[in-house]
């Protein structure tokens, strides 16, 4: 799976969040009603779309971030950030009077997490006038009318879109009949209605991000042949912090297939950025360069 746009303006094209995440760390998920003591408190640039551009453009990526920036020191510290790792943010608005998404995040010590996102000027993203590039890549933390002229306007130049579907509802139908690859993982698989109807609906290319059990990847059926799928084993690694991992699967991903890397290659090349994502503390701080990941791949 390669990129038809030669014309393309950017690589890759991210339409999406950004958030300030704040970030607690106790030693378990408390459960409902209950309260613990918090081993540290941090806070970092984050949001789905932000995290996926910029690990985007760490693994080689020319890169343009289609978004909305409230008119508070988180969104102009997030516009830094974006710069600062070569971000084009030109179709980036700061929206007056609205903050700054907000992402609530605790993290225990197996480093698994659980995020409460509060979207702010998320909530004002339309993607009106987006760039041109050879890979959209969107997920649904703003609004999915957004997305689908995105995705809309991306397939009428020729280009590849991705979807992350996070967080997680069932899918319009307009939505997926202009979506190439979806990247759900083992849970959004069951909520945005399975594989099946997932093909079924247009998506050619499924695939779905299982954590330690690795990635799976289902293709659609061409020239009469069934749907073909494929395993491909996780990278092991020490997690301390898995929030940024899928959203460094997604960004290397885009990348790779903007570069012209065939699926299964560019799969491989996500996997070990997700891998090296999940050693390492918050989003932003923990995604991998090229040269990172490919010293990692050598080990």
């Amino acid at each position: 799976m390669g990129v038809t746009d030669p014309s393309a303006g950017f690589d890759v094209v991210v339409v999406g969040s950004a958030n300030l995440d704040l970030v607690v760390r106790s030693p378990r998920i408390p459960r409902p009603g209950e309260t613990l003591i918090g081993e540290s408190y941090d806070e970092y640039p984050g949001g789905k779309g932000l995290n996926q551009a910029v690990a985007a453009a760490r693994s080689g990526a020319n890169v343009a971030f289609v978004g909305a920036f409230g008119d508070d020191a988180a969104g102009v510290g997030l516009r830094t950030v974006a710069s600062e790792a070569g971000i084009d943010t030109a179709a980036t608005p700061t929206i007056s009077g609205v903050p700054t998404g907000r992402a609530l995040i605790t993290v225990d010590d197996g480093g698994e997490n659980t995020i409460v996102v509060v979207p702010g000027s998320n909530a004002r993203v339309d993607a009106a006038g987006a760039p041109s590039g050879g890979v959209v890549l969107a997920q649904l933390e703003i609004p999915v009318g957004a997305v689908i002229r995105a995705f809309t306007e991306a397939k009428q130049r020729g280009a590849t879109t991705i979807l992350n579907p996070a967080p997680a509802t069932r899918l319009p139908g307009e939505l997926l009949a202009v979506t190439d690859v979806i990247v759900p993982n083992e849970h959004e698989i069951l909520l945005v209605g399975g594989v099946g109807r997932l093909l079924q609906a247009g998506v050619s290319t499924v695939i779905v991000t299982m954590g330690a059990a690795g990635v799976e990847v289902t293709t659609a059926s061409t020239e009469g042949s069934g749907p073909t799928t494929n395993t491909h084993a996780a990278i092991q690694v020490d997690a301390v912090d898995t929030t940024g991992a899928g959203d460094a699967f997604c960004g290397a991903l885009a990348a790779r297939l903007a570069a012209g890397d065939a699926l299964d290659d560019a799969v491989g090349w996500a996997i070990r950025a997700g891998g090296l994502a999940a050693t390492r503390h918050g989003a932003v701080p923990s995604l991998p360069t090229s040269d990172e990941i490919i010293e990692f791949a050598q080990r």
